[in-house]
């Protein structure tokens, strides 16, 4: 896989945990923690996706 289809695959799968945790923000019952978690791999893809285009 070379860099740009990979930078591509995280970008997308930064894009899906972003309406993941959209979607678990507007259902009532959703646990606290679970969004927490999504959130820090939302934060990991971002800095990964960072740290690629930067190197």
């Amino acid at each position: 896989m070379n860099l740009s289809s990979h930078l591509q695959e995280l970008r997308r799968k930064h894009e899906t945990l972003s309406e993941r945790v959209e979607q678990a923000q507007r259902s009532p019952g959703f646990d606290d923690l679970r969004i927490a978690e999504l959130k820090k791999q939302k934060l990991r893809l971002k800095e990964e996706i960072t740290r690629l285009t930067q190197a």
